[in-house]
């Protein structure tokens, strides 16, 4: 057989050319696209295209011809003339023999792994992706975006080192949803609302946003009547979810996201995306076949010792094969695209310990794909941070492997809220976790800020809610108050829920200001969840992953009412930026005189610590020797007043009294210039609140 070649492949038709088995995914060229896509079991591919997203049928089916368009497990085909903003999917045929692994189905449309944007319609439906039959009238679609056409003009990665970061951890949609938050008119829980709100995050002091999942993903995958709002159900990796842009485009998602990156990065702030690479919203054997089961199942996913089931790690019905071959190629061809592509500057793994798994589920004591995340040069410059656990049991913080991953401190969350709500046995994990939790992480080569300090994150209660419940109230998600973690180290001060109780009110934001506190100051990088500043609250409800309205919503009238716990954690914010002793890329020393920053422990006396079991109290100096700081904390998390003995300071110079939990703002952080100054040789700490003390080199008029 002769056949007529151009530009290397095979001429098919006038418009249609074999195709390249490189890259993967849809890739426009000048003269039209190159579209390839893996599957190795089936045994034909159709590509459809689509003439917009409310055509129920495609306008174009085209065969791929196994002879001419298949390169080893790679189909492919090149289109002549197809612009950007083109919709597509596939139909994969093969067999549909579960017990074998193999669950293709020719009546679906795919999406395409690696689209860059995707479609949904107002007639997608989710149940029609799971019962036998065609979806064509109802399926997500992939656009096609042409990655060249983007003007980032000057943009380029911030690079900051963890030393100096502070993390907050944000939902797009949420942030900007409620009609209070005043963004331009159809922006409200979008990319370009969140732009409009930049100045907020700038004043707050945060150096990153962690971006809770915008891969495109399934807002149905979630209990009858409710919604998948948090995004943990992923359907295409390398998509912005269409559902947070105002724009109604098939690429308006993809520019819309680039300009937020660009604007963050203006205003100085590193964009880290949550990514789910441990499970997809296909579900178990019950799911829908939306891409991934329809193309190759085996290959995607770990299957059971049945391979009509799922084995999973994740939680969710499925766990994703992410050391598999053809997988691993993906996470990594992912990873670099929304770095080099998006310019975004790092990645949480949600439930990473998944990814150490291998095909079987077994645990690996050298992952390769973790490896090859810790190694790739174009993530070089990049923040990658560990969620280090899985739902099935696999716990690894403080021996997550690499030498450059980050990890979630889990222990940091529970010690700190315990010892702060008065628990027994927990003041020598408190000082292990102020001195960056060095007995989890072992490694004498780990610098401390690879520990990621949080009190709460999007799982869990709010802060607020912390210290206003004692027990969960997650009725509203509609299964019986059963889901959402019953181990929440809370503590309502006395009253369950809202309360007019002024004394009650006075303790709870005490509270929320001591567990600040101890957050900001610790070695380690610390990470807020979005509006605890402002006391955000769900109302007890400790998993709304499924509510899209006020449970989420961040309510922007809270700044005006709160505006006193939020100029404290500006200040405290600020204050730990400014000094380099809360910025170091190496552990204080612990020793009485170090030429290195150093802290020594102390109680209620001088050098004299309390370690006993029913110890709340501690105290301790840090000292800069190279910048001359020296800063004493007192912590009393008792219900008594104590009054704690003073050194003389390093020169003889006096005390100066920063913050004082137990005072009301604009008292409980003052700046040096007008603080107290300390005559006595004792200082009154108040039951359940922290003192910051700071030395001044000069007396400093207080008139």
């Amino acid at each position: 057989m002769q056949y007529q070649y151009e530009r290397g492949m095979i001429v098919i038709k006038d418009d249609i050319l074999s195709g390249k088995s490189f890259p993967l995914g849809a890739t426009m060229t000048a003269d039209g696209v190159n579209f390839c896509i893996f599957s190795k079991n089936c045994r034909k591919i159709e590509l459809l295209l689509f003439d917009n997203e409310k055509a129920s049928k495609p306008s174009r089916i085209i065969e791929l011809d196994p002879d001419l368009n298949k390169t080893f497990y790679y189909w492919h085909i090149f289109i002549k003339g197809i612009k950007e903003g083109q919709l597509y999917g596939y139909r994969v045929y093969g067999d549909q023999n579960p017990e074998e692994g193999m669950r293709f189905d020719g009546t679906k449309v795919l999406v395409d792994p690696y689209a860059n944007a995707v479609v949904s319609r107002q007639r997608y439906n989710r149940d029609d992706a799971c019962r036998y039959g065609s979806n064509c009238h109802s399926a997500m679609l992939s656009v096609i975006v042409d990655r060249r056409r983007y003007n980032w003009g000057d943009d380029l990665h911030l690079n900051r080192p963890f030393a100096k970061s502070v993390i907050y951890e944000l939902h797009v949609g949420s942030f900007t949803k409620n009609e209070n938050a005043n963004v331009s008119s159809g922006k409200n829980g979008t990319y370009a609302g969140l732009i409009e709100k930049i100045t907020y995050l700038k004043e707050l002091g945060i150096t990153a946003v962690e971006l809770m999942p915008i891969q495109q993903f399934d807002p149905f995958d979630a209990p009858a009547g409710k919604e998948n709002w948090w995004g943990y159900s992923p359907v295409a990796f390398f998509a912005p979810h269409n559902g947070y842009s105002y724009r109604t485009d098939p690429l308006g998602p993809v520019d819309e996201f680039r300009d937020m990156v660009k604007a963050l990065h203006q205003a100085d702030i590193e964009v880290i995306l949550d990514v789910v690479f441990n499970h997809t919203a296909e579900g178990d054997y019950n799911g829908p076949t939306l891409s991934f089961r329809g193309l190759e199942n085996e290959a995607y996913y770990i299957l059971d010792r049945n391979k009509a089931l799922y084995s999973d790690y994740s939680g969710c019905g499925n766990t994703v094969n992410s050391n598999y071959s053809i997988v691993r190629r993906l996470i990594l061809d992912c990873l670099r695209y929304w770095v080099a592509e998006m310019h975004v500057d790092g990645f949480r793994f949600d439930l990473a310990s998944v990814m150490s798994r291998d095909e079987w589920g077994v645990p690996l004591k050298s992952p390769p794909i973790l490896w090859d995340i810790e190694s790739d040069p174009v993530l070089a410059g990049t923040k990658i941070i560990a969620e280090a656990w899985d739902a099935a049991g696999l716990y690894q913080v403080g021996s997550f492997i690499g030498h450059k991953w980050a990890e979630w401190n889990g222990q940091f969350r529970d010690d700190i809220r315990k010892f702060v709500k008065g628990e027994k046995r927990t003041v020598g994990k408190l000082a292990a976790r102020i001195t960056g939790s060095r007995d989890i992480y072992t490694d004498p080569n780990r610098e401390p800020n690879r520990s990621i300090n949080f009190i709460t994150c999007h799982d869990g209660f709010t802060l607020n809610d912390l210290v206003s419940y004692n027990e969960k109230h997650n009725f509203d998600n509609g299964e019986d108050n059963r889901d959402g973690s019953n181990d929440n180290f809370s503590w309502n001060c006395g009253v369950e829920g809202k309360t007019d109780d002024q004394y009650i009110e006075y303790l709870r934001l005490k509270q929320i200001k001591n567990l600040i506190t101890i957050l900001l100051i610790s070695e380690g990088t610390p990470m807020l969840s979005m509006g605890d500043e402002i006391r955000r609250t769900k109302k007890g409800n400790n998993n709304t992953y499924c509510h899209n309205n006020e449970l989420n919503w961040f309510d922007w009238n809270l700044v005006e009412k709160n505006k006193g716990l939020l100029e404290f954690v500006k200040k405290m914010i600020s204050f730990t930026k400014k000094h380099d002793i809360f910025n170091l890329e190496e552990f204080w020393e612990d020793k009485r005189s170090s030429q290195k920053p150093c802290l020594t422990w102390h109680g209620i006396h001088p050098w004299q610590p309390d370690w006993r079991d029913d110890s709340h109290i501690l105290s301790f100096r840090l000292h800069h020797p190279e910048t001359g700081v020296l800063i004493y904390f007192m912590i009393n998390s008792s219900w008594k007043d104590e009054y704690f003995k003073l050194f003389r300071t390093a020169h003889g110079h006096c005390w100066y009294k920063i913050v004082d939990t137990a005072n009301e703002n604009p008292d409980d952080f003052v700046d040096l210039k007008i603080a107290d100054v300390i005559f006595d040789e004792k200082c009154l700490v108040r039951s359940r609140s922290i003192v910051m003390l700071m030395e001044a080199k000069e007396t400093i008029n207080n008139g």
